[in-house]
């Protein structure tokens, strides 16, 4: 027996297998199913329980709520149907979903971009093509089944002049890969990763402004995603603000001051939290999901696009729909949650 799982109101419907997560199920099917971190620490993946019966698997309770839950909220990564099932998720629309796929890929460059972050390029197999939309993300498969997601920091479109992965990794001392990468990693290794994942793409049938928030290497799908509006000759307002503590973590400030140039209605406020006397910093400070709320105190006409450290998208989800009026469907985010996150 399967249980038949449909999502309103844009009326997709997916199977899911009695044991399977609803999440799983639907990116099998090609379902746009928002989601982040597939293991119930983000929260990406919260849905309206509209009617059906849902139970859980473990997770945190900062991505589903012991209240969220008894006011009807599910999270599809863990929660597994035992009835047919009706969601609302507003984030789903018509369009489908690029397959996953599993390949091999060959390290072509390690760039040092700052003191803690590496810009890695892979080289895909010649004989296959891989299509994804800017924002989405890849997973490598580590030797002992172990995973780590990173986001694609160029758009798609450059495959054909430019065939070949961007990914921006920062350091995490300790961490099972970063050590790796940072380490022993040099070019030509070979590596294996899956992907596309994630739900967090640019929705390009709005004309809504953009607000563009990344912290840290949060700036890498959105690099995509500016990219992928220069390609495509997209040209709704658009505000870039991108947050780190120092200056330095700002890495591609130049490629940004190139971007403006190219982008007339494309804008960029850089925000530093931790400045020293040294660094000279004259531009904002503060966190930069509350420079946001000083500039566009009321959100209510935009859409968000939001990625990098879980507690700066966690708090702009919440500052922005309950303080500036930005409708909840509105907000899309990639939450950049570690191992050690998930582990919590």
């Amino acid at each position: 027996m399967t249980f038949q799982i449909t999502v309103q109101p844009s009326g997709r419907q997916f199977s899911a297998e009695p044991d399977e997560v609803m999440l799983a199920a639907g990116i099998r099917q090609g379902i746009g199913l928002p989601y982040g971190c597939k293991d119930g620490a983000c929260g990406s993946c919260k849905c309206k329980l509209i009617s059906g019966s849902v139970v859980h698997g473990p997770h945190q309770s900062k991505a589903l709520s012991a209240e969220e839950e008894a006011t009807g909220y599910v999270l599809t990564c863990c929660g597994v149907a035992h009835s047919d099932v009706v969601l609302e998720s507003r984030q789903v629309t018509e369009a489908g979903a690029f397959s996953i796929k599993k390949m091999p890929v060959r390290v072509n460059s390690l760039e040092r971009a700052s003191h803690d972050v590496i810009v890695l390029r892979l080289q895909l197999p010649a004989s296959d093509v891989f299509q994804y939309h800017a924002g989405q993300y890849v997973e490598f498969l580590l030797r002992d089944g172990d995973r780590r997601s990173y986001s694609m920091a160029n758009a798609p479109h450059l495959q054909a002049t430019q065939p070949g992965l961007e990914l921006h990794l920062r350091h995490m001392p300790g961490g099972k890969f970063t050590d790796h990468v940072f380490g022993a990693m040099k070019e030509k290794d070979i590596l294996r990763i899956e992907g596309p994942y994630g739900s967090f793409f640019l929705r390009e049938d709005s004309d809504k402004p953009i607000v563009l928030l990344a912290s840290g290497t949060g700036f890498a799908p959105i690099k995509a995603v500016i990219e992928h509006m220069l390609h495509k000759g997209i040209e709704r307002p658009a505000t870039l603000y991108w947050g780190g503590r120092r200056p330095s973590d700002l890495y591609q400030a130049a490629w940004i001051q190139a971007r403006l140039a190219e982008m007339p209605n494309l804008r960029y406020v850089p925000v530093v939290s931790d400045a020293l006397p040294e660094d000279a910093w004259t531009g904002r400070t503060g966190f930069v999901h509350q420079a946001v709320l000083q500039d566009f105190p009321d959100l209510s006409g935009h859409e968000v696009y939001a990625c990098g450290a879980p507690i700066v998208v966690d708090s702009a989800r919440h500052d922005y729909v309950t303080k500036a009026g930005l409708p909840e469907e509105a907000f899309f985010a990639d939450s950049f949650t570690t191992a050690l996150d998930k582990a919590a």
